[in-house]
């Protein structure tokens, strides 16, 4: 009785019993949930739109369609790194809220993104050590072969690991990467300087992150693709913005 009358007043006492004060932490974590999820969406496409912005500044004046010089390392570097997060930011939006609902703490979600840039950031060195100031012809082989790759089983196996990987910032950029080379190369070769083109290009990029693969939707791009490197090489010069004003 002693036992069942402590039971009672202790969950007088509380206000509820411990099933009930359980129950009452689902939905506390629940909306704890939902306001990570938020602040963590919002973050994102701010760090996205800050770096939008600041290539757009940088960008300006720079672009000389293939003939774009990159200039100083240090100077590429923090162009590249701005243009590849406001790219690619906006879709790792599902992995990080992934990386949230289970509860990783914020110190994981921030480093999973950092990572994430960080291999970005090396394919930029590499761009920056093969890069050269180059011809139509050039250029219209890089798109077709860009256009080409798109077709591959190596693509869609990557572009199916960029949309499930989300265990660590480095495997998920690397599949990412993996994905998105080929459309990036499109937009190193026509304009790196170009903001057209990068807008177009993280259209399709964010668009294939977000909307599984499916081959009514990835052939089409791919045969675009192909048909815009067939186009530059047949009649070069008319599409504008590819050669610089005289």
């Amino acid at each position: 009785m002693s036992d069942h009358r402590f039971s009672t007043e202790l969950a007088g006492n509380h206000g509820a019993t411990p099933v009930e004060g359980a129950a009452a932490l689902v939905p506390f974590t629940a909306e704890r949930a939902r306001r990570s999820t938020a602040v963590v969406i919002t973050a994102t496409l701010g760090l996205a739109a800050g770096c939008w912005a600041f290539a757009v500044w940088r960008m300006s004046g720079m672009d000389m369609g293939v003939a774009t010089e990159l200039g100083s390392f240090a100077s590429f570097a923090v162009l590249w790194l701005a243009m590849t997060a406001a790219m690619m930011l906006p879709g790792t939006i599902p992995a990080v809220i992934r990386h949230v609902q289970a509860d990783r703490g914020g110190l994981a979600v921030v480093s999973f993104v950092g990572s994430y840039l960080a291999v970005w950031a090396a394919v930029g060195l590499a761009v920056y050590a093969v890069y050269r100031p180059h011809g139509l012809a050039a250029a219209a082989a890089v798109v077709l072969a860009a256009g080409i790759y798109e077709l591959t089983p190596l693509k869609r196996y990557f572009r199916r690991r960029c949309n499930e990987t989300d265990r660590s910032g480095l495997e998920f950029g690397c599949c990412c990467v993996g994905s998105s080379i080929g459309l990036m190369l499109i937009f190193v070769a026509l304009g790196v300087m170009n903001l057209a083109w990068m807008s177009a290009i993280a259209v399709v990029v964010v668009g294939q992150k977000l909307v599984p693969a499916k081959a009514a939707v990835d052939v089409p791009i791919a045969l675009a693709i192909v048909g815009l490197g067939m186009f530059i090489a047949i009649a070069p010069g008319s599409l504008p913005g590819l050669i610089p004003p005289m």
